[in-house]
């Protein structure tokens, strides 16, 4: 086998493969030579050559978001490892474990005008779980010792463990920082240094007994119970404790599109459901206790509705942190739900009558069907294309949804169970959902199907510049040429300012995208044509497809925002 000449490259590779980091995501480079060569010259890795470093970040996220285990991403040094600061934000905020590894010049050549130069030490400071900067190896002959080098050596060994277990244990982004000296391309048939594994050392949650039972007399006590479900991943959560919550009437459970949490009695689409209420039905809906878990909300009107009229309890189960998103939070509850539930559900007693559950179903009822009324009403719109969109999705499909009006209109709509959702909630940013996807779909042996705006599909189009995407991946364009959803915030529509600074009109396609990267294009414009092109549009082919449709941007807002009168 090849391996790098310089001691550090190897140390790291074999490092990571003695912690089963397989998937690794390399931008070319000369200064991360020696990490190339190591990861590429061994048949455990699986790795990946994307030239955008923004997007190979994005690419390798998508990966860990689905094995729930580190990528690692490795670029030369200088703007590159900068570029790769937009996906470690999300990766922390999303509890998503990555590693990246920067490779720099000796300190000797920064701060002196050397080229391709930058201070990458601590550069992800205040978005990373943990940083640590390795030592260089020696090379010189009036600095070399074998003792000197055995003691560098340690030094790095120890750091590479202590990140690389970080980011398993905490779930989220580390950094190491790794010097090089040149020259950086020598190889060697036969490793020269050994270096020790330090295993991750997870402690068993507890869960004290007082506390259980603190929280069973309240919740005991309560005759309105709300829980609320952020970002979850699929199959998280035991069916047997979603039944016994469901049973409850002084329970009801709000989920979102991203908890892919399912039960009939549960409450998803939480906008349809609260963004029509008095401010005296929002009184109503106000609960005593609140319990959460899970990532991120998307909705904002649940955000404000709990700021306004705040639970008397506040609990979050989870066990890493606990955000007090609504200002009311008195009990962080550091275990997994399914370790909360299995000691806390025996001790909750159904004797006490309720009627919250029952009254809030029948407004949910009353929604769905206006809702469908509402539906059948309404002219060719991103409102219908949702509709249509979402209806079309086959069973077993992994929907990755764009940020901003593409996730906030699936909010409103009804999935199938089997389909498993994401989307990038940790900043909420329009950037690199594209390639999130793209490694999503690699990751897994499920189809994809990707569903975006114009502006954030064209924001992020070097997504599709990779080699990686499978035959089966699917991609669909709402294209309102411009920000459409700033037209439903409050502004001066129709105004050359608005226009060109808030909903940046244009008109741009995805056609010659698709044409760059042998991509299959179809066009709709029409509910009729968009019938047609849903029909062919998920049967097997040589090649990826996009579906681009086009939506009057005109009307969009006004049949949004007359939809929340219409249920009411």
């Amino acid at each position: 086998m090849t391996y790098p000449k310089i001691p550090l490259a190897q140390t790291v590779v074999q490092l990571c493969k003695a912690k089963e980091v397989k998937h690794i995501i390399i931008s070319p480079g000369s200064r991360n030579a020696p990490l190339t060569i190591g990861f590429t010259n061994d048949n455990y890795f699986k790795c990946y050559s994307i030239v955008d470093e923004r997007c190979a970040a994005f690419f390798a996220l998508g990966i860990a978001q689905q094995l729930n285990k580190p990528t690692a991403l490795v670029c030369t040094s200088g703007s590159a490892l900068l570029n790769y600061y937009p996906a470690v934000a999300e990766a922390y905020y999303s509890n998503i474990p990555l590693i990246v590894l920067s490779a720099d010049r000796p300190e000797k050549l920064i701060g002196i005008g050397d080229g391709q130069t930058i201070n990458q030490k601590n550069v992800f400071d205040n978005h990373i779980l943990l940083s640590r900067n390795l030592k260089l190896d020696l090379k010189d002959e009036f600095e070399y010792s074998d003792s000197r080098q055995e003691d560098i050596q340690i030094y790095n060994e120890k750091d590479i463990n202590e990140a690389i277990n970080m980011s398993v244990l905490k779930k989220g982004p580390v950094h190491i920082n790794i010097p090089f000296d040149e020259p950086l391309y020598e190889m060697i048939s036969a490793l020269s240094v050994n270096p020790s594994k330090t295993e991750v050392s997870v402690k068993p949650k507890h869960i004290e007994g007082n506390m259980i039972q603190s929280c069973a007399q309240v919740w005991n006590a309560a005759t309105k119970k709300m829980i609320l479900v952020g970002t979850n991943p699929p199959n998280e959560l035991e069916q047997k404790w979603l039944d016994i919550l469901a049973n409850d009437d002084s329970v009801i459970v709000l989920t979102e599109t991203t908890s892919n949490l399912h039960h009939s009695s549960f409450f998803p689409s939480i906008d349809k459901l609260i963004a029509p209420l008095t401010e005296e039905e929002q009184k109503a809906l106000q609960p005593d206790i609140l319990l959460t878990f899970g990532g991120l909300i998307i909705s904002k009107k649940i955000k404000q509705l709990l700021r306004k009229f705040k639970p008397k309890h506040h609990w979050h189960i989870d066990s890493k942190q606990a955000n007090d998103t609504f200002f009311s939070l008195n009990n962080h509850i550091e275990a997994t739900p399914n370790q909360f539930f299995e000691v806390f559900l025996p001790k909750v007693t159904h004797s006490i009558k309720s009627d919250y559950k029952i009254n809030w179903s029948l407004v949910k009822q009353n929604r769905e069907e206006k809702h469908e009324e509402y539906l059948k009403e309404i002219p060719f719109s991103d409102f219908k294309v949702f509709n249509k969109v979402l209806k079309s999705i086959p069973d077993n499909y992994i929907l990755q949804s764009g940020n901003s009006s593409a996730i906030r209109y699936t909010q409103l709509f009804n999935l199938n169970n089997t389909v498993e959702v994401y989307c990038n909630r940790g900043t909420s940013g329009i950037d690199g959902s594209t390639a999130t996807a793209i490694g999503c779909a690699v990751s897994r042996n499920k189809p994809t199907i990707f569903i975006s705006g114009d502006l954030s599909f064209l924001y992020d189009s070097n997504g599709l510049w990779n080699n990686y995407i499978p035959k089966s991946f699917r991609i669909i364009v709402i294209n309102n040429q411009g920000g459409g959803i700033f037209r439903i915030l409050p502004g001066h529509k129709n105004t050359e300012n608005f226009d060109t600074y808030f909903e940046t009109t244009h008109n741009l396609t995805a056609e010659y995208l698709c044409r760059m990267h042998a991509i299959q294009y179809t066009t709709s414009s029409s509910e009729e044509t968009l019938e047609v092109a849903l029909k062919s549009f998920y049967t097997e082919n040589e090649q990826p497809k996009l579906l681009e449709i086009f939506t009057p941007k005109a009307i969009n807002d006004d049949v949004l925002l007359k939809y929340f009168e219409f249920i009411k």
